[in-house]
């Protein structure tokens, strides 16, 4: 994951939060510009709604904006990074016992910070007192200087946001008595990095449809751990968690339909717009996902995985299955007949607004299958 800093003097000298933008202001005639980036419509599913070029002219105050590729070339764009390839790069992926303990450390204080948010977690708190909290341990208690990439402390409608906490929103929402909590963060001990999810009603008591979602995606989490090993796809542990999950929702009343018929018009890719998990290292995304001689990136809902390799024994993998009702997704979805038909219309009403939940765990490939180095009650 990665979030970029927004330099004090640019927000001082345009009030700009969203990353990627650019400002110029002309001295003479005191006109104002904002370039912006111009991203995908998918860009919405991850940081949240994307604003257009009169809405960020109305929300700063500046007389033009544009976007970036309409600014003219970038100078320095013409450099360009050649693609690493070394020998041996195909091991990069395979921890030391020394890295594996370092990994087990980061994992442990990482796990110990969430069950303090858990427990300090509540309605009437914000979400970054909560954040404040994961810091506080991993730093003063675990001897952590830094965490591993910008805490995700999403609650209520927030927790549909996938990469939410970023600059423009910055973990900065009242928590809600019946919200549900996301909260996605890890600690980084000498460079190595945890990522951990946990998911948990703010009040302490999950209601009926919480207990359904989140119990669908224990599923999915459950099979995972269960069924990985070396030798099997990464890939194939996606489909294997979406099953479980998609049977599970179907059981719930919330779905209908053949879940195999679900896969193939890709509802599991409407409710989880993510590949399962990631390589985990020195990165928190960690690199060697995909090489010239690994299997290529799949295609459909599987292009979002971050490695399609054969799992082997000491390879670090974060594992978060998650079930999300994003509004851009769902309101696609019920326009498509083939989507539609699997969803029970109703039901789906009362999980408008709902957020998500995801459950991440940092595990370890052994030769008997899975080491789970995440240490947080998921029950």
């Amino acid at each position: 994951m990665i979030h970029i800093k927004i330099e004090s003097y640019f927000i001082w000298l345009s009030g700009v939060r969203e990353p990627g933008c650019f400002f110029a202001l002309d001295v003479k005639t005191r006109k104002s510009y904002l370039f912006i980036p111009r991203l995908p419509e998918e860009y919405e599913v991850w940081m949240g709604k994307l604003l257009t070029c009169e809405e960020f002219k109305k929300l700063y105050a500046v007389e033009e904006v544009h976007y970036v590729d309409e600014s003219g070339t970038n100078t320095d764009s013409d450099l360009t990074a050649k693609e690493a390839n070394f020998e041996g790069i195909n091991e990069r992926v395979f921890k030391t016992p020394e890295e594996i303990e370092v990994m087990k450390y980061v994992c442990k204080v990482s796990s110990d910070a969430h069950k303090q948010v858990m427990l300090y977690a509540k309605p009437g708190r914000m979400e970054y007192q909560c954040e404040s909290v994961f810091l506080d341990h991993c730093y003063r208690v675990g001897g952590c200087r830094h965490v591993s990439y910008t805490c995700i402390c999403g609650t209520g409608h927030n927790a549909a946001i996938l990469h939410y906490g970023h600059a423009a929103a910055p973990n900065s929402r009242l928590i809600q008595d019946g919200d549900m909590c996301l909260f996605d963060m890890g600690g980084n001990y000498a460079g190595y990095a945890a990522d951990i999810t946990c998911s948990f009603p703010a009040n302490g008591k999950f209601t009926d449809d919480q207990k359904l979602i989140y119990e669908a995606v224990l599923a999915a989490r459950d099979a995972v751990i269960r069924e990985a090993k070396p030798g099997v796809m990464w890939f194939e542990m996606h489909l294997t968690a979406n099953r479980a999950m998609l049977e599970h929702l179907k059981k719930g009343n919330l779905l209908k339909g053949d879940v195999e018929d679900m896969i193939e018009n890709e509802i599991h890719g409407i409710l989880q717009p993510y590949g399962l998990g990631h390589l985990l290292g020195l990165d928190v995304h960690d690199v060697g996902g995909y090489l010239p001689d690994c299997p290529p990136r799949p295609t459909g809902p599987l292009s979002r995985l971050r490695t399609s390799r054969a799992l082997a024994p000491n390879m670090i993998l974060a594992v978060e299955p998650g079930c999300y009702f994003i509004d851009r997704l769902l309101d696609s979805a019920l326009k498509n007949p083939d989507q539609a038909k699997f969803f029970n219309l109703e039901v789906l009403q009362r999980f408008r607004g709902f957020g998500g939940v995801c459950i991440e765990d940092d595990v370890l490939i052994t030769d008997k299958g899975v080491y789970n180095l995440t240490f947080v009650p998921r029950t």
